[in-house]
């Protein structure tokens, strides 16, 4: 109830609108591109606390050191150890079996930009647990940002990301110099599997 009301507060007194198809109603890998600002983060929250969606989101466990850990765990945060990542997955598929509907949030593209291709560990936790993907969004040209649509992966890379390419192309981000290309390094390659890169951002 109080995020919400700090949600509604926001978007009151934000010059960025926030339009958006509904939360969806099951567990779902959402993406959040293009991913330019540190402000995302700010947006992510604003959005899902509007809409009464319950998020994770993935986060290098060295954010989750000291006094910083309950504040992470309490916006979110799921640590990840790169040694072990692997161990993302499992833990995803424990909540999705113990009934806990939520997104987790992945942001493909890397660190506010600057890389050639997105990392493919959204579309390699998508495909292991059988979540779809929803289409989270910045865009600056407009104002707005929220939720896109829901998509169930075909497990076609190459057809499932000219899908996801055909929503954000014309989508800029915050910062829209820092925009990335939705694209795999797997599309360039010729290859067929989305596995090579770990799940974390």
């Amino acid at each position: 109830m109080i995020r919400r009301l700090i949600a509604r507060v926001f978007w009151l007194c934000s010059r960025w609108r926030l339009q958006s198809s509904p939360a969806p109603s099951r567990p779902t890998v959402l993406i959040g591109a293009p991913h330019t600002s540190n402000w995302d983060f700010v947006f992510m929250l604003a959005i899902s606390w509007r809409l009464g969606m319950r998020i994770h989101w993935l986060g290098k466990d060295a954010l989750f050191a000291g006094w910083r850990a309950p504040l992470m765990r309490a916006l979110g945060g799921i640590p990840v150890d790169r040694s072990d990542a692997g161990r993302v997955v499992h833990e995803i598929v424990a909540r999705i079996r113990a009934g806990e509907v939520f997104g987790l949030v992945v942001t493909p593209d890397g660190t506010r930009g600057g890389n050639a291709y997105w990392k493919s560990g959204f579309y390699r936790i998508a495909h292991e647990t059988g979540m779809p993907l929803t289409l989270g969004y910045v865009d600056r040209t407009t104002m707005t940002t929220g939720l896109g649509p829901t998509l169930e992966l075909t497990g076609d890379v190459g057809r499932d990301m000219d899908r996801i390419r055909a929503f954000y192309a014309d989508k800029a981000g915050f910062r829209p110099d820092r925009r990335t290309e939705p694209r795999l390094r797997s599309e360039e390659d010729g290859a067929a599997d989305a596995r090579s890169d770990a799940p974390a951002a």
